[in-house]
């Protein structure tokens, strides 16, 4: 049985290459792909993927937040990180989201198909640069802040799309929620964090591994 694949990445192009790359084995089927991390979990909910490659700087929703969600929704669903970036934090928090392998777009290319075949017998699988972060990670040197718990899901989508530079109005219509409570959750999240400006808040949302720098 082939396994289905769902192909998460705001980058066409390289949806693109991933889709050639993966239809040339044959066990392996690209049975959806999106580019808006707030379609993941609906797509996910209509074509049964078993495995799920998330990049993790999405619009709308970032790639961790978005693979929490989808484990929530779809616990039978294995997630393999994908990112341009190897640092340690973004590798963590992944991790901690539910990821079961991670690598660099980078090596997406052998490397991805290996992390498939291990994440297919239900084993973690890291490229090699991953491997010496996650191990630098869990020897206790992660040295970096973490999301702070007192943020809800709705506050941190809203925290990230701020920092991406969109308007209250803008965000209204990609959360479909009205904009008065853009405008209440914009408050909440500068009184929790004690933040004042976008500015601030951009700094920190890439200091979390929101967006990236």
């Amino acid at each position: 049985m082939k396994m289905r694949i769902m192909l998460a990445d705001d980058h066409q192009l390289f949806r693109d290459a991933l889709r050639s790359m993966l239809k040339n084995s044959a066990d392996l089927e690209v049975v959806a792909e999106t580019g808006n991390g707030l379609d993941v979990v609906n797509l996910a909910q209509e074509f049964a993927p078993d495995i799920v490659c998330m990049d993790i700087g999405m619009p709308g929703m970032n790639g961790i937040e978005t693979t929490r969600r989808l484990l929530a929704a779809c616990p039978g669903v294995k997630v393999i990180g994908l990112s341009a970036f190897s640092s340690q934090q973004y590798v963590v928090d992944m991790m901690n989201a539910g990821a079961s392998a991670y690598v660099t777009k980078a090596g997406a290319g052998e490397e991805l198909l290996r992390a498939i075949e291990a994440v297919r017998n239900n084993r973690n699988y890291f490229c090699p640069d991953i491997s010496r972060v996650l191990t630098e990670a869990l020897s206790g040197n992660e040295g970096n802040a973490r999301l702070p718990v007192q943020l809800s899901t709705r506050e941190r989508q809203v925290l990230q799309l701020v920092a991406e530079g969109c308007t209250s109005p803008q965000i209204a219509a990609q959360l479909r929620i009205a904009e008065s409570t853009v405008e209440v959750h914009r408050r909440n999240i500068m009184r929790k964090l004690d933040i004042r400006g976008v500015a601030e808040l951009t700094r920190y949302a890439i200091h979390n591994g929101l967006i990236p720098n």
